[in-house]
């Protein structure tokens, strides 16, 4: 084994810093719009809002779902989108952090304009484990980590092991501007679905995560030598 393989893998996930600890809230219609059409619900879907602020997204997207569950942390934002969500509606408001929040247990969506710096913490929810009832998102993040989440240079173990099951797509750019308060940085239109056929089986999840963490704990090495401390040369070919 090399000297410098350790048996402590670190996972490598950094692909975006926080622009700012709070939201930034989307005001551009036509982007909104291209968001919901993007998502391709429709009334038989169950979608979440994350991180739903006033409800930009959340009222025009319960013009097409069957369900939208808005949450949001920020009680005054919380209390605005219940008197906005007339009883009877299919819209529910869920005041609590995002990272406290239940995921549903049926087939869901996600239409959301989420927290810059939460967006790591969100993708892990939604996408560990492939096995789960999430079905594809279009989400708004900082512009840097969708490319970082689209490269075709894969550094991260875990985006590796999540592009087995799901497609990243960076769509476009969505000048910051079109947000109050801006952000220090561009953001974008990150849309990702589930594979209709995966490239992994799900019950080989936790094994092939192991995997891509000792093959990139240096990303700089070729497979080849990555996995020469587990692996025979024969066994490689």
């Amino acid at each position: 084994m090399h000297k410098h393989r350790q048996r402590h893998i670190k996972t490598h996930l950094n692909i975006e810093k926080p622009a700012a600890k709070g939201q930034h809230l989307l005001h551009h219609e036509p982007v909104i719009h291209d968001m919901i059409g993007m998502a391709g619900v429709t009334t038989a879907d169950t979608v979440l809002d994350l991180g739903a602020g006033r409800g930009a997204i959340t009222f025009p997207l319960a013009k097409k779902a069957g369900r939208v569950l808005a949450i949001e942390n920020d009680a005054a934002f919380a209390a605005a989108l219940r008197q906005k969500a007339v009883p009877g509606s299919n819209v529910s408001v869920i005041e609590r952090d995002i990272r406290e929040a239940y995921l549903p247990k049926e087939p869901f969506h996600v239409v959301a304009n989420i927290p810059f710096f939460m967006t790591t913490f969100i993708l892990e929810k939604l996408l560990d484990p492939p096995g789960s009832a999430f079905q594809g998102a279009v989400l708004i993040v900082q512009h840097g980590a969708a490319k970082g989440f689209t490269a075709r240079q894969i550094r991260s173990p875990r985006l590796l092991k999540w592009r087995m099951w799901f497609d990243f797509e960076l769509v476009k750019v969505v000048p910051r501007r079109h947000f109050s308060p801006p952000p220090q940085v561009d953001a974008a239109v990150l849309r990702i679905r589930r594979r209709k056929t995966p490239w992994l089986q799900t019950q080989h999840h936790h094994a092939f995560g192991g995997l891509a963490e000792y093959a990139l704990n240096d990303p700089a090495l070729p497979v080849c030598e990555a996995l020469a401390g587990i692996f025979t040369p024969v066994q490689i070919r």
